[in-house]
C-alpha cells in the first residue's frame, strides 16, 4: 500500500515538474522567438501578406482539420470561411511593381495608337469637305457658276462619305481583346499610307488650286470626288489585308499544356506570331478544360511518398563497410519500384470506386431535392399571388437537401475551389427559372468545363507571355514553336504546314454498272 502511494505521489511530482518544463521551456522559445520577430524586417527578405476573407467556398482547406464542422455544413446550409497566407519575398515584390510600370506603358502605348489613328480619320473625313468649301470662303466672287453635273457630284461626294464612315466604324472602331507586345504591322502600314495619300493630295491642291486661285469650281469637285474615291479603295485593301487574307487555312498548330499534357489541334491562315498566339489564347479558354493543380499534387504527393518508403538499418554497428548498405538499399528501391505499379492501380480503381460512388448520391440527392421544387411549385399555384416563392428563396430551401453530398463529390473530385456556394445557388435558381432538369444542374459539376464557364477570380491564366525565337511580327513558317507562359503553366505551340494536296479524276463508264442474271433451267425427270 505505501508503496502504491509512493509511486503514485512519485508520478504526480514527475507529472507536475514536465508541466512546469514544458510551460518554461514554451516561455523560453517564445523569449527566444519575439526578438526575431522585431528583427524580421531586417534578417529575412520576405514579408506575409494575409488576404481578407474571400467568398465562402465549398472544401477550404483551412477547414479540413473540423470534419464534423464541414458536415454540418452540408446540412444547414452554412459555409466555413478562412483566411489564406501567401509568402512573397522582396524580387517578387520588384517584379510586381516592374509589371505595374510595364502595364501603364502599354496603357500609354494602346492609347497613343488610339489617338493617333483618329486623328488621321479625323483628318481624312474633313480633307474632302475642306476641298470644296474652301474655294467657296475664299474666292467666292472668281468661281465659276455650278451646274446641275457639279450640284449632282455633291451628292455623290455626301454618300460615298457616309459609306466610307460606316466601313471604317465596322472595321477600325472596335473594342481591342488584347494588347500585343508589338505593333500590327498591317495596320501600320495601312496608316502610313493614308497619311501620305491625303498629304500628297493636300500638296497637290495648294500648289495647284490654291495659290493660282482656280476658278473652274467643277474641276475642284471633282478632285475632292477622286479623293473619296480613293479612299474607299484603300479601305477595301485594308478589308482584304486584316480580314480576308487570314480566312483560308494554311497551317496546323498543335497546343500542348505544360503540366498535364492536354492538347488540341487548330488551323490557322496567313497571321504573325503574336496575332496567332491570341487565336490559340481564345480557342484555350474556349475548348481546353480548367487547369486544376489539386489533381497534379495528388501525383507528385503520390510519388514522393513511394521515394520516401525506404528505411535503412545498421545492425551491425558503425564500423562496417557501407558498401552492403547501398546494395540492399537498391534492391529495395528495385522490388519497391516492381511492385509500385500495383499500388498505383489499386489506388486508382479505390478512387474511381470513391468517385462513383458519391456521384450516385450526389445524383440521387439532386433528383429528390428536384422532384420536391416540383411539389413546391404545385402547392404554390394554389396560394396568392403574393405568397409565391421566388427561384431565389426556391434554390434556399432545396440546396441544404443536396450540400452535403455535392461537398464530398466536390472534394472528391478536387473540384470544391471552382465552386462557391454563391455560384451553385446562382446556378440553381437559374435551372429553376429555365425548368431544366436535374441532370442539367448537375452537368457543371460531373464534367470539368472550360475556363470561360468558371469565375475569372478561380482562372490561373490571366496575364500570359509570349516567348519565340522569331520575331512576333514575322508570319507563321512551317517548324516553327513558340510558348505562351503564365504564371503556373505553359503553352507549348508548334507549328506545321497544311501539305499540298492533289486530287486525280479517275472515270467511270456508265455501261460498266450493267449486270445479266443468267437462271439455269432444271427439266424434270
Amino acid at each position: 500500500m505505501s508503496t502504491a502511494m509512493d509511486t503514485e505521489s512519485t508520478y504526480s511530482g514527475y507529472s507536475h515538474y514536465s508541466g512546469h518544463s514544458k510551460k518554461a521551456h514554451r516561455q523560453g522559445r517564445d523569449r527566444h522567438k519575439s526578438p526575431r520577430s522585431k528583427d524580421g524586417s531586417r534578417s529575412e527578405k520576405s514579408v506575409t501578406i494575409q488576404t481578407p476573407p474571400a467568398e465562402p467556398l465549398l472544401g477550404n482547406d483551412a477547414s479540413r482539420a473540423e470534419e464534423g464542422q464541414d458536415d454540418n455544413w452540408g446540412e444547414t446550409t452554412t459555409a466555413i470561411t478562412g483566411t489564406s497566407e501567401h509568402s512573397i519575398s522582396q524580387e517578387d515584390i520588384a517584379r510586381i511593381s516592374k509589371d505595374l510600370e510595364d502595364s501603364v506603358g502599354l496603357d500609354c502605348k494602346r492609347y497613343l495608337g488610339l489617338t493617333v489613328a483618329a486623328v488621321l480619320g479625323l483628318l481624312v473625313f474633313l480633307t474632302p469637305i475642306a476641298f470644296i468649301l474652301l474655294p467657296q470662303i475664299l474666292w467666292r466672287d472668281d468661281l465659276e457658276p455650278c451646274g446641275t453635273v457639279c450640284e449632282g457630284l455633291f451628292i455623290s461626294v455626301a454618300f460615298k462619305l457616309l459609306i466610307l464612315l460606316i466601313g471604317t466604324w465596322a472595321l477600325f472602331f472596335r473594342q481591342p481583346k488584347a494588347d500585343l507586345p508589338r505593333v500590327f504591322v498591317f495596320r501600320a502600314l495601312l496608316l502610313v499610307l493614308i497619311f501620305l495619300f491625303v498629304f500628297s493630295y493636300w500638296l497637290f491642291y495648294g500648289v495647284r488650286i490654291l495659290d493660282s486661285k482656280d476658278t473652274n469650281y467643277q474641276g475642284i469637285v471633282q478632285y475632292a470626288v477622286s479623293l473619296v474615291d480613293a479612299l474607299l479603295f484603300i479601305h477595301y485593301l485594308a478589308i482584304v489585308l486584316l480580314e480576308l487574307r487570314q480566312l483560308q487555312p494554311t497551317f496546323t498548330v498543335k497546343v500542348v499544356r505544360s503540366t498535364d499534357g492536354e492538347s488540341r489541334y487548330y488551323s490557322l491562315g496567313h497571321l504573325s506570331i503574336q496575332r496567332a498566339a491570341l487565336v490559340v489564347l481564345e480557342n484555350y479558354y474556349r475548348d481546353f478544360t480548367v487547369y486544376n493543380p489539386a489533381l497534379l499534387t495528388a501525383s507528385k504527393s503520390r510519388a514522393a511518398k513511394h521515394m520516401a518508403g525506404l528505411k535503412v538499418y545498421n545492425v551491425d554497428g558503425p564500423g562496417n563497410n557501407a558498401s552492403g548498405q547501398s546494395r540492399a538499399m537498391i534492391a529495395a528501391a528495385a522490388r519497391r519500384r516492381d511492385s509500385s505499379h500495383n499500388e498505383l492501380y489499386y489506388e486508382e480503381a479505390d478512387h474511381e470506386r470513391r468517385v462513383k460512388k458519391r456521384r450516385a448520391r450526389l445524383v440521387v440527392a439532386v433528383e429528390e431535392a428536384f422532384t420536391h421544387i416540383k411539389r413546391l411549385q404545385a402547392e404554390e399555384q394554389q396560394k396568392a399571388p403574393g405568397e409565391m416563392m421566388d427561384p431565389r428563396e426556391a434554390a434556399q430551401a432545396i440546396f441544404p437537401s443536396m450540400a452535403r453530398a455535392l461537398q464530398k463529390y466536390l472534394r472528391t473530385t478536387r473540384q470544391q475551389q471552382y465552386h462557391s456556394m454563391e455560384s451553385i445557388l446562382q446556378h440553381l435558381s437559374f435551372c429553376i427559372t429555365n425548368n431544366m432538369t436535374p441532370k442539367a444542374f448537375l452537368e457543371r459539376y460531373l464534367n470539368s468545363g472550360p475556363t470561360l464557364q468558371y469565375d475569372r477570380d478561380r482562372w490561373f491564366s490571366k496575364q500570359w507571355t509570349l516567348v519565340s525565337e522569331e520575331a512576333v511580327t514575322s508570319g507563321l513558317q512551317d517548324g516553327i514553336v513558340f510558348v505562351l507562359k503564365c504564371l503556373d503553366f505553359n503553352l507549348v505551340v508548334n507549328v506545321k504546314k497544311i501539305p499540298f494536296i492533289k486530287l486525280s479524276e479517275e472515270f467511270i463508264d456508265p455501261k460498266s454498272h450493267k449486270f445479266v442474271l443468267r437462271l439455269q433451267s432444271e427439266t424434270s425427270v
